[in-house]
């Protein structure tokens, strides 16, 4: 009696078991496991929740690979140095259209030499030398009626002065500037006459006028000079103009 009562118990317990199988780790084909990052362990009978900020800051110091993907920063760098060198040459550009026409050429050059052929003698006040003889006076600068060279451009100019003294009288001439003597040339009275010369640079304006006077007749005073011989000359040129 005891020993029927015992198997019959043993049967109840086991028939459970041969029904319904042993439990086991391995899920059935009916159930799905939450994936989870590598390394991480969890118990069948978690949730499937997401994890627990704990969890993720402990998955996340273990497996790098389990953190979304972060871009990375981009900066661009230039190597100055590169730009600094010489590159190859580039190929011929096409010929650009004709440009409107320039001004007219500027004079650049001024000369002149004249001469005196017939005497001159002082009178009450200053008396203009005046020329009757042009040797060359290509641009018309010196102007035979005044007896003045007139400066077409701002710059250096060189003059120069030759006359024949008379016999017994002083020479006493200036080169004037505009109205102011430049220089003087003089001969003191002599039983002969010589030939004497002056020369003298100057910085002239446009417009500026240089021309011989001869002196008052309270220094009585005179130059000589024939039809047949040039004693008397008066030449100029540009030196040097002054840039714009």
């Amino acid at each position: 009696m005891g020993l029927a009562a015992l198997g019959l118990l043993c049967m109840v317990l086991l028939f459970p078991l041969l029904g319904l199988g042993v439990p086991t780790e391995e899920p059935t084909s009916g159930e799905t496991v939450a994936p989870g990052p590598p390394g991480y362990c969890r118990r069948c009978c978690d949730s499937e929740d997401s994890l627990t900020p704990a969890d993720e800051a402990d998955v996340s110091s273990a497996s790098p690979s389990a953190l979304p993907y972060v871009l990375p920063e981009v900066r661009p760098y230039i190597n100055i140095t590169i730009l600094k060198e010489r590159g190859p040459q580039g190929t011929k550009g096409a010929k650009g259209q004709t440009g409107s026409p320039g001004g007219p050429c500027q004079t650049r050059s001024s000369a002149f030499s004249v001469g005196r052929k017939t005497a001159l003698h002082s009178s009450e006040g200053f008396q203009p030398l005046l020329f009757d003889t042009v040797f060359v006076n290509p641009d018309g600068h010196f102007d035979l009626a005044t007896g003045h060279f007139v400066a077409p451009l701002r710059g250096l100019y060189f003059f120069s002065l030759n006359v024949h003294s008379w016999n017994f009288k002083e020479t006493y001439v200036h080169v004037v500037h505009n109205e102011q003597a430049a220089v003087i040339l003089y001969a003191q009275p002599s039983d002969r006459s010589i030939m004497q010369s002056q020369s003298v640079m100057l910085a002239l304006a446009p417009g500026d006028r240089v021309w011989v006077r001869l002196f008052k007749r309270e220094r009585e005073n005179a130059v000589y000079s024939d039809d047949v011989d040039t004693y008397i000359t008066f030449s100029g040129h540009l030196i040097k103009p002054e840039e714009d």
